[in-house]
């Protein structure tokens, strides 16, 4: 049965994700831009890059927690 702190766990989940995946978007876009405009400002490339990874990585784990949530509602 789902419970109502379950439902604002996988809702508060859902919006988390939504807001990383734009953010991660728009990162992804600005390595893009980074790497074509190599070899100008090649010094940014390794903080973009892993700022970028960051947030793919922190979005695959908040998918695996709204996964396991939504396998135990």
């Amino acid at each position: 049965m789902l419970q109502t702190t379950d439902i604002t766990s996988i809702e508060e989940l859902k919006t988390q994700i939504k807001r990383l995946n734009s953010k991660a978007g728009q990162m992804k876009m600005d390595l893009h831009d980074l790497a074509e405009g190599l070899p100008i400002n090649y010094e940014h490339l390794i903080a973009a890059a892993t700022e970028t990874y960051e947030i793919y990585r922190q979005i695959d784990q908040l998918k695996q927690q709204l996964k396991q949530l939504e396998q135990n509602a």
